[in-house]
């Protein structure tokens, strides 16, 4: 009798987590991806401030699983469901055909109706999103040194990062050490440190999801760093010249979107329910309205708590709901009855603030500073995958930490390249 056929759309931390917990079960898995392999995005944004490799921070998704003959691993991009036919339809006209799906597609960047943005401020999802920025960054400083006008060279030297969350704190901060210290006596015509960085917040205040002590602090961190951030203002338009804060224009060449994302559009395959981000709504237990054979995980997912507040769209929540799911399956396959509802267990924020300051809030204990930055960086050590990933990445950090040197300022694609200097 043949296995229940099992499809898992996306190989981010939620479908990663299904997959890892479905070993040894009477299934045959198929898991789709549009890239070959699983990317550690809480890192993502050292790649594109030049701390670390791309290397460091992905791995192959046919290498994590090359000892599980029951999965196997698809590169496709899936562009619709047929819940009829229960059959998941690629672009290259194929289908694959499921007793259970499970979408875990993640987000994409959204621009507040303001698509035409994307061009000007690349925002931080995938390696490209990374390299890309990190071309750019570079790009703009050796631009600089070339610039004979004083007005034009401040203008490729004022970096904008919009967006006050940890990903653009982190971005801001990183940004700031590489201009006011790394690269200070690497240029002959520029004075690196007369770089300005901006980061711009149309909140209140910073670091919105912690408390408003340590939203303070992580403020007076940054002013240390040197950058300047701007809060209550929204951005109203952003060109090639640089950014519109409110009524102010500030020149600025290179821009940065950490604002905000919106889901897949994995709830248009289904038909499904969504919130205002796209995402689609489902029941508790994870399973789409009116189709218990489908279940929507991760960022593509808008799921509630018992208290009915929404879960967060980070890397441990879409790892519990993997892992919720493979339960459930499980259950499913063993005629047990199901764990029932999700249950989110909040396992606190954490945000890094340049090379030795963070902030950690874990609900019973509230960290800053020094010490904070060390338990940031422990956590993260400790979720990477693979002994010789752990060991790299840390070697990087402790290289930077004692040198102050940045191991990956490489400026790769000469496409691009060309792209950058005729803007």
């Amino acid at each position: 009798m043949a296995n229940h056929r099992v499809v898992v759309v996306g190989a981010g931390f939620a479908g990663l987590q299904l997959v890892l917990d479905l070993k040894g079960a009477p299934v045959d898995i198929t898991l789709i991806d549009r890239r070959n392999h699983h990317l550690f995005q809480p890192l993502l944004y050292q790649v594109a401030t030049t701390l670390l490799a791309t290397s460091e921070i992905a791995w192959p998704i046919r290498r994590l699983f090359r000892d599980r003959p029951e999965v196997k691993t698809v590169l496709g991009h899936v562009v619709g469901v047929d819940r009829q036919e229960k059959v998941v339809r690629l672009r290259d006209g194929s289908t694959i055909a499921y007793d259970t799906l499970v979408l875990a597609t993640g987000a994409r960047h959204a621009y507040f109706g303001h698509d035409q943005w994307e061009a000007f401020a690349p925002g931080l999802k995938t390696l490209e999103d990374a390299t890309t920025i990190r071309r750019r960054v570079l790009l703009a400083f050796e631009r600089a040194e070339l610039e004979p006008d004083p007005e034009k060279r401040q203008a490729l030297l004022t970096f904008a990062i919009i967006g006050g969350g940890p990903t653009g704190v982190e971005l801001a901060g990183i940004i700031a050490e590489l201009a006011h210290r790394t690269l200070v006596r690497e240029f002959r015509s520029i004075d690196t440190r007369s770089a300005r960085i901006l980061l711009i917040e149309a909140g209140p205040r910073i670091l919105p999801v912690f408390t408003p002590d340590l939203s303070e602090y992580g403020g007076r961190a940054l002013d240390k760093l040197g950058v300047t951030v701007r809060t209550g203002v929204p951005v109203t338009d952003i060109s090639a010249d640089g950014v519109r804060i409110g009524e102010e224009f500030v020149p600025a060449r290179t821009v940065l979107w950490a604002a905000g994302v919106q889901a897949s559009r994995a709830a248009e395959w289904l038909g499904a329910p969504t919130d205002r981000a796209g995402r689609a709504i489902v029941e508790r237990d994870l399973a789409v309205p009116g189709a218990p054979d489908i279940f929507v995980i991760g960022d593509t997912a808008s799921v509630t708590t018992a208290e009915g507040k929404p879960v967060p769209g980070v890397a441990p929540a879409a790892k519990q709901q993997g892992a919720h799911v493979a339960k459930t399956i499980r259950s499913r396959l063993a005629g047990k009855p199901t764990p029932g509802p999700f249950a989110y267990r909040h396992q606190g924020n954490l945000a890094t603030i340049g090379r030795s300051a963070a902030v950690v809030d874990f609900g019973w204990i509230k960290l800053k500073g020094a010490i904070a930055w060390w338990v940031w960086g422990i956590a993260h050590i400790y979720f990477l995958i693979g002994t010789r990933s752990r060991f790299a990445v840390a070697w990087s950090w402790l290289w930077i930490f004692m040198s102050g040197q940045h191991s990956a300022r490489l400026i790769t694609q000469k496409e691009t390249l060309k792209e950058e200097n005729g803007r």
